[in-house]
């Protein structure tokens, strides 16, 4: 079984120095057209002769400082001010191979920080199974200007969102709920959190819908519960964590199937948000549940309209074994209420039908808080990672009461699954705890700079933004 422990910073292009680094300036399009103005008559030439227009997230190599051919005296990349993050990644995915570092004066009021983690999201890429493929490496130096608090925080998010990324794309095969365990065990030691896995008989005693989903399979079922930290805010992260969703017996169509190694992208989420929040030394105490289970078919599966036990005693009639993450959750978001957390979330790849409604860049937010759920959006639009909220729709409860022996777990109506999903959730997290859950695709099907194919951290920056501010940083 491949192991996927956190990528260090430098694999991701930050370095702390070096002094082969060739100098990069960051310009607005205003600062570029001062900065032409003001250039000398060669340099006016060379920019003329390179056909350069000025747009955000182009760069232009610039001839050396003695006059001779070539471009190898340095670069200008052009950024938006206000949010320099995919800029900064384009910016990166052109420059040549090299090492690079921004001088810390007229960079027109670009941040800084979002330059470091947009050139650091530009270079992951997932080789773990191609081992002699060449990696170009682009490197930036951090800024002087940036505290190590601040260099913390981008090393957090970038290492985070890599070990997001590989977790999901690892094959199924591989990131089994052992593979998932694994990681977590890993995190846990690198940062000297606590770790309790709970399995077998225990689990099916203490966590019968977990079990229940995930008896089917060649690799057991297992809650997974992490903690770390001694002050500040309790804050409680659950990810659902099916290793790979068949369907169970009702079996999704081949096509369907193909990527579903991605159904435990919300365990992935929270395994690289924990890691992002650990690294920036956050000061939380922090709790992360991960009910972890492969959706398969055998003589163990559950059937449509079993009737299945769960941890808060509230049983549930299966309305579709495909819905089968809801399940998982509940028994997890039980537990977690149990200490009542200052805040709880869980992310999960919960419908199809929040696709539908938001498309695969967007996940959807649900919250039982007003406040919170104001909040979180202005986080993610300050993380330049967005979400959008669903509402908590209570005359949709109805259709979850009307199962034939008890509460259903999809109800009969085929509209609005991301809502009655939702709401099923809500049943076992109750109305008054500050809940919040993200429904996402966790999946990138197309490729754009520091964005690329496959499994993907949504949500992570926005709900590390959050916190921080819960935190009181």
């Amino acid at each position: 079984m491949t192991s996927f422990p956190l990528t260090d910073a430098q694999t991701l292009g930050l370095v702390a120095h070096d002094e082969a680094a060739r100098p990069l300036r960051v310009m607005t399009v205003d600062g570029f057209d001062r900065w032409i103005k003001d250039a000398e008559n060669a340099m006016r030439n060379w920019v003329a002769a390179s056909g350069f227009v000025a747009k955000a997230g182009k760069t232009l190599l610039l001839p050396p400082a003695d006059g001779g051919d070539g471009g190898d005296g340095g670069a200008i990349a052009i950024m938006d001010a206000e949010m320099p993050l995919w800029d900064a990644a384009r910016a990166a995915s052109s420059l040549p191979a090299a090492s690079w570092q921004i001088g810390d004066v007229n960079v027109d009021g670009i941040d800084l920080g979002m330059v470091c983690l947009g050139w650091a999201l530009s270079q992951y890429s997932f080789d773990a199974y191609r081992p002699d493929k060449a990696q170009e490496t682009r490197s930036l130096v951090f800024p002087a200007s940036l505290t190590q608090a601040e260099r913390s925080r981008i090393t957090g998010l970038a290492t985070g969102t890599a070990l997001c990324r590989d977790l999901i794309n690892a094959p199924a095969n591989h990131m089994t709920p052992a593979g998932i365990e694994a990681a977590a065990r890993d995190l846990a030691e690198r940062f000297g959190a606590g770790i309790e896995v709970t399995s077998g008989e225990t689990l099916e005693k203490d966590f019968p819908a977990i079990n229940t989903v995930g008896r089917a399979a060649e690799v057991g079922p297992r809650l997974i519960d992490m903690r770390w930290g001694d002050s500040g805010p309790s804050i409680t992260l659950i990810g659902k964590g099916i290793s790979f969703d068949s369907g169970g017996l009702d079996l999704k169509p081949s096509k369907a199937m193909e990527i579903m190694k991605k159904d435990m992208g919300g365990a992935a989420t929270v395994l690289g948000l924990a890691a992002a929040l650990m690294t920036a030394d956050m000061p939380v105490r922090l709790r992360v549940l991960v009910p972890t289970a492969e959706n398969a078919v055998s003589a163990k599966s559950m059937r449509p309209l079993d009737v299945i036990d769960t941890r808060a005693g509230i049983p549930v009639e299966v309305g579709n074994t495909d819905a089968e993450g809801r399940l998982v959750l509940a028994d997890a978001i039980t537990l977690a209420c149990e200490e009542k957390p200052d805040f709880m979330i869980d992310f999960a790849t919960l419908t199809g039908a929040a696709r539908v409604a938001l498309g695969t860049e967007l996940p959807a937010l649900f919250a039982n808080d007003d406040d919170t759920a104001g909040d979180i959006i202005r986080a993610s639009n300050d993380a330049a990672d967005p979400l959008w909220r669903l509402p908590l729709f209570d005359a949709y409860e109805r259709h979850l009461d009307g199962g034939h022996a008890a509460m259903s777990s999809t109800g009969a109506s085929g509209y609005g699954g991301a809502i009655t999903a939702a709401l099923f959730l809500r049943r076992f997290a109750g109305k008054q705890t500050n809940w919040a859950h993200i429904d996402v695709m966790a999946w990138n099907l197309g490729s754009r700079p520091g964005r690329p194919k496959g499994g993907e951290a949504m949500g992570l920056r926005a709900l590390f933004t959050y916190i921080e501010r819960l935190a009181g940083r």
